[in-house]
């Protein structure tokens, strides 16, 4: 890969993930006042983080396919992968929390969701 491919790819992967960062520490900052000031269980946590995951996914994908300006799906799967490898990562250096069908099925929803969000920002550009 030359150089101006490299920036290329880069740049709309790079704004993604920081999207879908921000909008993750958002999700978490919600869902942490939901349990504090409301009658929530900590029992519907799982499915929260499914939603919060995905929705933070989507974000990264929609901006990562808005910049790309083509092959969304392409640039919103590559954050997917990207972000969901991030949270498999982290939860199990902060947890020890091992591969399970869970990381699975989070790596499963935070690709179709990033490649939705990708394929959907390429047409907002248009």
């Amino acid at each position: 890969m030359n150089t101006g491919t490299k920036k290329l790819f880069a740049m709309p992967l790079l704004a993604g993930i920081t999207y879908a960062l921000l909008w993750l520490a958002a999700g978490a900052l919600i869902a942490s006042l939901f349990l504090h000031f409301t009658e929530m269980k900590e029992s519907s946590l799982g499915t929260m983080a499914y939603v919060i995951h995905g929705a933070a996914a989507l974000i990264g994908g929609l901006s990562s396919g808005k910049r790309a300006e083509s092959r969304g799906w392409y640039y919103g799967s590559a954050l997917g992968i990207l972000y969901g490898i991030i949270i498999i990562i982290v939860s199990f250096l902060a947890s020890d929390i091992a591969l399970s069908l869970h990381s699975f099925l989070l790596l499963l929803t935070v690709i179709g969701t990033g490649a939705f969000g990708g394929m959907v920002g390429v047409n907002l550009r248009k």
